[in-house]
C-alpha cells in the first residue's frame, strides 16, 4: 500500500508537537524530522488554520498542541470509556442470544466498528474490530443515519457510492430514505443479506448524554428462513436503550 507522504509528515508533526511542552519552532520540526522547510510550513499553516495546533509568539514562533487535537483526543477516550461500561452488557447479550454482537460509531459516510463480542460458538463473519464499512447496507449505519438530522443524512447520500455487494443490496438514495423511513417507526435496522449473501443483521441506535447518536449496536448471524427476526429487532432496541442509559441518556 502507497502510503501518501504529505499525510505522513503532518502525522510526524503533530506526535511532535505533542510531545514539547513548551511548544517547537519551524526550525526545530524540520531539523528532527528531515523535511523541507516549505514543505513543513504548508502543513504547519493549515494546522494552525485548523486550530489543531496553536501559534505561541515569544522571542521565535513556537507552535503546541491545538484546541481540536484536543477535541479528537476526547472524543476518543470518551469512546473508549463508553466500550468499557457496556462491555460486560454486550458480552451478556451475546450470549443471551447466540449471535455476534458489535458496537459501531459513524466516520464520515461510513461506520468503523469499536467492538465485538461472541457466543460460544461464532459465526465467522468478515466484520473485526477497525474494519470499514459503508453505512447504507450494514444494519449498524442504517441505525444511526435514521435518526440524525436531514442535512446529514442527504450529506451522507452525496458522498455514498452505491454498489450492488449482492442481490439484497440498496443501490439508490431513494431506497436508502424509504428504508430509513421505515426504520424510525419500528426503532430498529435491518442488514437482511445486503452486505453479505449469507448474513442478516440487525442494528438500533445507541444515544450519548447530550441525546445525539453515538453508535449503534447491532447482532449478526446466518440467515434462516424460519427466523423471527422482527422478534430479534424488539431486543436489539431493547439492549439499545439499556446501553443508552447506561451512557447517560434519559427516555
Amino acid at each position: 500500500m502507497k502510503i501518501n507522504r504529505t499525510t505522513q509528515r503532518t502525522i510526524d508533526i503533530l506526535k511532535l508537537v505533542s510531545k514539547a511542552s513548551e511548544g517547537v519552532t519551524l526550525d526545530e520540526i524540520c531539523e528532527k524530522l528531515e523535511i523541507p522547510k516549505t514543505s513543513a510550513y504548508d502543513i504547519v499553516t493549515t494546522l494552525v488554520t485548523m486550530n489543531v495546533i496553536n501559534v505561541n509568539k515569544d522571542q521565535k514562533i513556537r507552535y503546541s498542541i491545538g484546541l481540536t487535537a484536543y477535541r479528537i483526543g476526547i472524543s476518543y477516550t470518551n469512546n473508549l470509556n463508553s466500550v468499557e461500561m457496556m462491555e460486560p452488557v454486550l458480552k451478556a447479550f451475546a450470549k443471551e442470544v447466540g449471535k455476534t454482537v458489535f458496537f459501531g460509531v459513524p466516520t464520515g459516510h461510513e461506520i468503523v466498528y469499536l467492538c465485538k463480542y461472541e457466543p460460544e460458538n461464532p459465526v465467522i463473519t468478515t466484520a473485526t474490530v477497525g474494519v470499514k464499512n459503508p453505512m447504507y447496507c450494514t444494519s449498524l449505519g442504517k441505525a444511526m443515519l435514521a435518526f440524525m438530522d436531514d442535512d446529514t443524512i442527504e450529506a451522507v447520500i452525496k458522498r455514498t457510492k452505491f454498489r450492488k455487494r449482492t442481490d439484497y443490496t440498496i443501490i439508490t438514495g431513494d431506497d436508502l430514505r424509504n428504508n430509513l423511513a421505515t426504520i424510525r417507526e419500528r426503532g430498529y435496522a435491518m442488514d437482511y443479506r445486503e452486505l453479505e449473501e449469507h448474513m442478516v443483521c440487525i442494528g438500533a441506535p445507541v444515544y450519548d448524554s447530550t441525546g445525539e447518536v453515538t453508535g449503534a449496536i447491532s447482532i449478526s448471524g446466518l440467515y434462516r428462513p424460519d427466523e423471527d427476526y422482527e422478534c430479534q429487532g424488539e431486543l436489539v432496541k431493547q439492549k439499545a436503550e439499556e446501553v443508552s442509559k447506561l451512557l447517560g441518556f434519559v427516555y
